[in-house]
């Protein structure tokens, strides 16, 4: 990983599009800094369209693409994306299955989490569950003591043993049932969306992450960031971003940012 400062300026001038996970990338600590907020404004006020692409689920994606200055939501692990229209005021929302699949998914979901609630002492379902559509995520650090890594990785073996994906946020362990990932989505926003092939994308777009769950945008995009505390997920990364910010979560977010916008 290179310093952000090492991301040609030539390049960084013509990104269009940021992409960024929420967790411990715009926020800090679990909250949502002014100082991140302000950097999300301020490349949307310059004309880059921002999208978060994110595990939480879809109530908060719902509020997301509202509420704060983005052009898109991509959530649950890329089980959907939200876009709201603001001239028509009109939600229109994907989800890459359908309802019928969506239910029966969310029945088998519900029996595993009382499989992993009692093999592995600790965990609890993550706070926000019940405003999840199409996955199930379990908590094992966010509002419980933090489990240790042997238990993180019980939790994953649990949901590959019945079948379903399973990827480590840097909160949460998410499963769910279906072939898709945060990339596949982001791809099926794209063209929807802007018209544009992601591939074709690459020297105009940049993600932004921190956590194993985002291996597959690091390892897609040629402009890869990764806050300071991708630093303690290493062990967990497949694909690591191409550079890294000097300041962790919403600061690093911030920098980021800072430097885009100082490019052009």
């Amino acid at each position: 990983m290179h310093a952000l400062a090492d991301l040609p300026a030539p390049k960084a001038s013509g990104i269009q599009y940021v992409l960024c996970d929420i967790d411990d990338t715009v926020t800090t600590d679990g909250r949502l800094t002014a100082q991140a907020y302000s950097a999300m404004q301020a490349l949307h006020d310059a004309g880059i369209a921002v999208v978060p692409i994110t595990g939480r689920p879809a109530g908060w994606c719902d509020h997301m693409a509202r509420m704060w200055p983005v052009a898109a939501v991509v959530g649950e692990n890329g089980a959907f994306y939200m876009h709201y229209d603001h001239a028509a005021r009109k939600m229109h929302q994907r989800f890459w299955t359908d309802e019928t699949t969506r239910q029966q998914n969310r029945h088998k979901l519900d029996g595993l989490a009382q499989t992993i609630l009692a093999e592995v002492p600790g965990c609890a379902l993550a706070s926000d569950q019940p405003y999840r559509i199409a996955d199930l995520a379990i908590d094992f650090c966010e509002d419980v003591d933090p489990l240790p890594e042997s238990a993180v990785e019980q939790i994953v073996s649990l949901f590959v043993a019945a079948g379903a994906t399973a990827k480590v946020s840097s909160i949460h362990v998410n499963g769910w049932f279906g072939q898709y990932d945060k990339l596949s989505m982001t791809r099926q926003l794209f063209l929807d969306l802007f018209d544009q092939n992601l591939q074709s994308t690459q020297d105009k777009t940049l993600f932004i992450g921190d956590s194993p769950n985002d291996a597959p945008m690091f390892g897609f995009f040629d402009l890869s960031v990764g806050v300071a505390n991708v630093q303690t997920q290493r062990h967990r990364l497949t694909h690591l971003p191409k550079y890294v910010c000097e300041g962790s979560g919403g600061a690093g977010f911030a920098e980021m940012a800072d430097y885009v916008l100082s490019t052009r």
